[in-house]
């Protein structure tokens, strides 16, 4: 059966040891955030999540979601009531200011508890998940109206939200969308059109659900310059925040998926549906960039949780299960054999996931930080600083957590062996989860470009300075201590190798494109390796602080944990530098119909 522990010690670590929240405590919702509040506030959603999220995550699966001919989706048994304790708890709104009904908390503990639950339960997660998303569109392009009579109800989670962006033919490419916006006498819009794969698009945890839906005014300007941003209540909305009568907008269908089978992904008809302009008109991806950059965090933390659910019930699995005589000779005397535990190479997967998972929290607990100093210090130049370090990291954190987060649920089903194949074990569960995350809120090479073709050279690269900077900076603070070589030496290496891809990039990508989205992708994977380096040096320093004070629990593993990372994943640099470097043009030689 599966099992599943909220990391809360692990967490700390990196909030308080190593982030040092409490240094910001001079700062708008850090004054409310000492870590003995940030410890209980963790403790209780560990506690939400292990009891009331996790036993519903396996039946949510098997049920799945189901569509009544009138239109009506039902979720999953438990599902609804679950639901109402979140909402109960605070938890939808626990990093909004409390102007809107939020708890007022910093995001990057908002990040943290968001691990927690999607660790838990992925697809109930995503229900309030999304509606954080809208929130936060709301909340920066919205009219005060629209924040009075909708926001402060998804925050409470009185009302659920979505994102509908994607039509059968327009994905990735939003300048084909069709879906139009008809201007009314009264100010309103009617929407007309068709979107698909909306998340929670239909469901019965709420009785209205606020849809932010990208559509093209009539007569507006072809492909994205024309888009304009929308808010259409499933159910219309009075002065006073009563619901009136039914919208014109329907759920024709829930996708038939590999997983994620407890949320619903619906084919979502507007048939001339009320909606109002959020923001400017032909101005809509602005609005929506804040949502998807808010969702592809929310993403990044869907793949690390999974990651270490994943990784808790191998870790579990290797240490009883028996197969064969260790290699070094039994363990076991008494045991017709020894745990599979006992084989490298069985170990070999579990640290190199877990390395991989203690790294992942800290770099993303780091880019949640830097998102509430972008909005919060009082120093501009820090505040740009943050803002960034978070542009650069958004897409790498999106990428790699869920590239290798789905490669680190298949290593833990190989651990399992032939169990891990089959329903009843769980794990298999984690793969078909995981898979999605890799392409939704923009696939993972469309993050890729994005890291390469925007944010890297924006500003004249002054993101990728400030990074690369402040990694050198510590590198060279800490040089003189021996005990840190072990981390310092390869995270220097692949320092160097980003530099020098950055630099082949200069040369190459600018008179041929082709060369950069040859190595977009590698490059990803090279700046998050970096990132997760940086952060598993912070960590060891840490580590070995808190043992020259005495308070050495778990401070063993922490360290061996680390080397594992340096020592086995990051001398893939190299590999992603060989891959950068070979350019394009083999890719590029073979004619389509040798495909």
């Amino acid at each position: 059966m599966v099992s599943y522990k909220a990391p809360v010690e692990d967490t700390l670590f990196c909030l308080d040891d190593v982030l040092q929240l409490s240094r910001y405590s001079n700062l708008p919702r850090f004054g409310e955030a000492s870590m003995d509040v940030v410890e209980a506030i963790l403790t209780e959603a560990a506690r939400f999540c292990e009891n009331a999220l996790q036993p519903l995550n396996r039946t949510g699966d098997r049920s799945g979601c189901v569509r009544h001919q009138d239109g009506r989706v039902t979720t999953p048994a438990g599902f609804k009531e679950a639901y109402e304790s979140y909402c109960a708890g605070g938890w939808q709104g626990l990093s909004v200011a409390s102007a809107y009904g939020g708890q007022n908390l910093p995001q990057v503990v908002g990040a943290a508890v968001n691990e927690f639950c999607f660790g838990a339960n992925m697809a109930f997660t995503m229900y309030p998940g999304l509606t954080q998303s809208a929130v936060a569109a709301l909340l920066v392009h919205g009219s005060e109206e629209q924040k009075r009579l909708y926001a402060t109800r998804m925050v409470t989670g009185e009302w659920t939200g979505t994102m509908n962006l994607t039509e059968p033919h327009c994905g990735t490419d939003l300048g084909l969308l069709t879906t139009r916006a008809t201007p009314r006498p009264d100010g309103a819009f009617a929407l007309t059109g068709q979107k698909i794969f909306i998340s929670a698009g239909e469901h019965d945890l709420a009785p209205n659900i606020i849809h932010l839906v990208l559509a093209r005014i009539e007569g507006a300007p072809a492909g994205t310059k024309g888009l304009s941003l929308f808010l259409v209540p499933k159910v219309l909305v009075e002065p006073d925040g009563s619901l009136g009568a039914r919208n014109a907008v329907s759920c024709g269908a829930i996708e038939t998926k590999m997983g994620i089978h407890g949320n619903a992904t619906c084919v979502m008809n507007y048939d001339g549906a009320t909606g109002w302009l959020i923001g400017e008109a032909n101005r809509g991806l602005q609005a929506m960039f804040v949502m998807m950059n808010e969702a592809r965090i929310g993403v990044a933390i869907q793949g690390l949780g999974l990651s270490e659910v994943a990784y808790q019930n191998a870790a579990a699995y290797a240490k009883e299960r028996l197969q064969g005589r260790a290699l070094s000779g039994r363990t076991d005397a008494g045991k017709p054999a020894d745990p599979i535990l006992a084989h490298p190479d069985v170990r070999r997967m579990l640290l190199e996931v877990r390395a991989f998972n203690e790294g992942a929290r800290a770099l993303l607990l780091w880019g949640a930080l830097q998102a509430d100093l972008a909005a919060a210090s009082e120093d501009p130049k820090a505040r740009q600083t943050a803002e960034d370090l978070l542009g650069l990291l958004t897409p790498v954190l999106k990428g790699v957590l869920t590239d290798t987060g789905f490669n680190n649920c298949v290593t833990a089903q190989q651990v399992f062996g032939g169990h891990g194949y089959v329903a009843e074990w769980g794990v298999e569960q984690f793969v078909r989860d995981a898979r999605i995350a890799m392409i939704y809120e923009g696939a993972n090479g469309i993050q890729a470009l994005d890291l390469v073709g925007r944010k890297l050279p924006k500003d004249a690269g002054r993101a990728f300075t400030l990074f690369t900077r402040e990694v050198s900076a510590y590198l060279k603070q800490k040089a003189d201590q021996d005990a840190m070589a072990p981390y310092l030496a390869p995270l220097k290496e692949g320092l160097d190798r980003l530099q020098q891809a950055t630099m082949w990039f200069m040369a190459n990508a600018m008179t041929k494109p082709d060369n950069a989205g040859a190595g977009a992708t590698s490059y990803m994977h090279l700046l998050g390796l970096v990132g997760m380096g940086y952060m598993w040096a912070r960590m060891a320093e840490a580590a070995l602080a808190r043992k020259a004070r005495g308070a050495s629990a778990g401070m063993d593993a922490k360290l061996t944990v680390g080397r594992i990372f340096m020592e086995r994943l990051m001398p893939e640099t190299a590999t992603h530098l060989a891959r950068i470097t070979a350019g394009a043009e083999t890719m590029m030689a073979m004619p389509a119909e040798a495909f």
